[in-house]
């Protein structure tokens, strides 16, 4: 069979891309540093994965699969100079990691004299993310070996819908293996990034201009996790489908999300008609009980999510070039502010922030915000900050 080397076995490498691989005729070799998963996946030859919804349950059998755990490095470089496929989701923090075992890969297959390509699928939360991991990959190869990474290897970006719950741990320790998802099914990648013929992959979509579909995925899908989330922590929620029917975070939601729709419709010449159906599945999906996304896992990280291009700060600064005043995910930036999750590491950092250096500065510093353009998103964040920490969601 056709090899897949997939680096990271969590919620999308496990959640999506085996199923996606799998179903496309290649064997998947996934790498991991968590040796009991590693373990659980080898001992069965493969796992379930559960695909939940309102609609009901389906439990897939993923296989052919095989693991390698993350710090045998030589085995991995090994399972992957022998790929047609490879694939990263394992995170931005850990991309330099990873980048020496495909320095030794692509060495060896240098010296084999394979002329096949080998494209990897970057689905990491990072902009720029595939022209980023190939720049360490070619740091870390010795320079001979340069011209075949040129040449034969492939660096794609990628944007991940599918979305998948923190698994509770008691169903871990019955199965370390299973995996839970949503049935979404949709893998947008960058034409511009193979080399050679692209492979024939299930639900791959190879688009073209695709800085457009990130920020579609990133504006709507991301914006609309972020609304939820920080709305509904204030609201002492615990899952995402709650915030959505919420008589005070709705509103806010459904105002940050039609502001965003209009900004990415005016920025990149979406079919206004054809956003406006992609944003009501959004909608129909973030609505789904069975999966039991929680607050936590869609607000952690606030230090990330409120990046001056990421999900709410980057959507309402592209509101503003396009003339649409942000009402809407200032309320969403000024709850990121706010929140205070005693649980989450970042949060207690983004508070420590705000406590030392005080709103504006952070929303200068950490937001991007120190622009004279940036003046009235400032202006609307803090109004809506001060609103917030009295209880208030309406001005």
């Amino acid at each position: 069979m056709k090899g897949a080397v997939v680096f990271g076995a969590g919620m999308v490498g496990r959640g999506f891309l085996g199923q996606l691989f799998t179903e496309s005729g290649y064997e998947v070799t996934f790498v991991d540093i968590d040796r009991e998963l590693v373990e659980a996946i080898n001992a069965q030859g493969g796992y379930w994965l559960r695909l939940v919804d309102n609609e009901g349950i389906q439990e897939l059998w993923i296989a052919p699969v095989q693991a390698i755990e993350g710090r045998d490095t030589d085995r991995a470089a090994a399972a992957l100079s022998k790929a047609e496929l490879a694939a990263t989701a394992v995170g931005a923090r850990a991309l330099p990691a990873i980048a020496s075992i495909f320095a030794q890969a692509i060495a060896r297959r240098a010296d084999a004299g394979l002329e096949s390509p080998l494209n990897t699928i970057v689905c990491e939360n990072l902009k720029n993310a595939s022209t980023i991991f190939r720049g360490m990959v070619r740091d870390a190869l010795e320079s001979q070996y340069r011209p075949f990474l040129e040449q034969r290897v492939g660096f794609v970006m990628a944007t991940i819908g599918r979305m998948a719950p923190i698994i509770p741990l008691e169903v871990r320790q019955q199965d370390p293996a299973l995996m839970i998802a949503e049935p979404y099914k949709e893998l947008p990648v960058s034409r511009e990034g193979f080399v050679g013929p692209i492979p024939e992959i299930v639900s791959l979509r190879a688009e073209l201009h695709f800085e457009a579909w990130v920020a579609r995925k990133l504006y709507l899908h991301n914006a609309g996790h972020a609304m939820l989330a920080y709305l509904g922590y204030l609201k002492g929620l615990t899952y995402g489908y709650e915030a959505l029917h919420d008589p005070d975070a709705r509103p806010l939601f459904d105002q940050a999300l039609d502001e965003s729709l209009h900004a990415l419709v005016r920025e990149f010449d979406f079919d206004e008609s054809e956003l406006r159906a992609h944003m009501a599945d959004i909608v129909r999906r973030l609505d789904n009980r069975a999966l039991a996304d929680t607050i936590f896992r869609l607000a952690r990280d606030p230090l990330r999510k409120l990046g001056p291009e990421d999900r709410l700060v980057g959507a309402a600064r592209l509101a503003l070039k396009q003339g649409i005043i942000p009402q809407g995910l200032a309320w969403g930036i000024a709850a990121g502010l706010a929140y205070d999750d005693p649980q989450d590491p970042r949060a207690i950092e983004l508070q420590h922030l705000l406590a030392t250096e005080g709103p504006v500065r952070v929303l200068q510093s950490l937001c991007g915000l120190d622009s004279s353009e940036a003046k009235q998103l400032i202006e609307l964040v803090l109004a809506r900050y001060a609103a917030l920490k009295q209880g208030v969601f309406r001005l």
